[in-house]
């Protein structure tokens, strides 16, 4: 039985300059974090005692008797990948819900390889984790996304991804002060809209814009590089929830769907009741919203939302995806 645990990741500045288009042009810089929220799997080799061969469980139960018949796209994608055909019994746990701006989908891929890597007895880098779990989305599944979901929930902790032209990349932590980290985690309010939509629909339309020169992702690349020299000179946070202001505002005017009126009136009425900027979480249309407010304002912000359905506590991890349990049975 291998059983891995996988962080969720929260995106601060420059989400879409990781897209191959945007990059191979013009290289990328996406500051984040992965933080205490995990999705786990339970893989083990299922004896062939059954009338199917694999038995997943999700949101829904598939028994299957062959591999490629699995439906769930990532599961299929990795066993695919790895030529494995052996029998399975694989079982997903979430903290937070799919399709809702935390790369959730990446971080199922990347715990999902990493726990066929651990039944092997194979420990891959951070760096050959993220990679394969990029190829097989962008490859094998042909979905639309970037590379900075995969690489963070590898890698976990607060850090930098820098690409250049090539695609190469290389992460490197953000190192700040214990006392300052403390505090941006401090000013982080994480709440669910209720709402989860299709990632790859609108990442495809803001691959599109960016294609046509319409994206305005030069101005956000520009706030990324503009928010990791406030970062690096430990400035006052209300400059740092100023530009993540800046950043949405023209996020959400790159293509439709990003935004829409309800979530507009959250991110306003959140705007007004105290918080210093914020942003709708991953390709846009819904999820989760993050505000970035001084402490003393959040009860304010959160009685002015009592459409949020769930708050979420926010604390960072610094370690990545992991195997917690491994244990040779059958």
């Amino acid at each position: 039985m291998i059983i891995t645990r996988t962080p969720f990741r929260l995106s601060f500045f420059g989400g879409g300059t990781d897209y191959n288009t945007w990059f191979s042009e013009h290289g990328g810089l996406v500051i984040g974090t992965t933080f205490r929220r995990y999705c786990y799997i339970s893989c083990r080799t299922l004896p062939p005692f059954f009338d199917y061969k694999t038995r997943v469980v999700y949101s829904r139960t598939e028994l299957v008797k062959e591999n490629q018949e699995i439906q769930h796209p990532s599961i299929r994608g990795c066993l695919s990948h790895l030529g494995i055909q052996d029998g399975l019994e694989i079982h997903h746990d979430g903290d937070l819900p799919a399709r809702s701006g935390l790369g959730s989908s990446s971080t199922f891929t990347v715990g999902f390889l990493l726990s066929l890597h651990a039944m092997r007895h194979v420990m891959p880098t951070k760096k050959d984790l993220a990679n394969q779990a990029i190829k097989i989305e962008q490859e094998i599944l042909k979905e639309n996304v970037g590379i900075q979901d995969q690489i963070f929930a590898a890698y976990g902790g607060l850090r930098i991804i820098s690409i250049d032209r090539t695609g190469d990349y290389e992460v490197t932590p953000l190192i700040l002060p214990p006392d300052y980290i403390q505090t941006i985690e401090e000013h982080i309010l994480l709440g669910f809209t209720g709402q989860t939509r299709d990632a790859t629909h609108l990442a495809g339309a803001q691959i599109e814009q960016i294609q046509k020169g319409n994206s305005h992702m030069d101005e956000i690349h520009s706030i990324a590089k503009e928010a990791l020299r406030l970062l690096n000179a430990r400035a006052d946070l209300s400059e740092i929830g100023k530009l993540l202001d800046a950043s949405w505002r023209i996020k959400r005017s790159i293509t439709k769907g990003i935004s829409n009126d309800q979530i507009d009136d959250l991110y306003q009425t959140g705007f007004k009741a105290g918080a210093y900027g914020g942003k709708l979480l991953g390709a846009g249309g819904g999820g989760f919203i993050m505000f970035f407010a001084p402490p003393y304002q959040h009860q304010r912000i959160q009685a002015a939302l009592p459409g949020i359905k769930v708050w979420v506590p926010f604390k960072m991890d610094h370690l990545g995806a992991q195997v917690i349990m491994h244990t040779d049975a059958f």
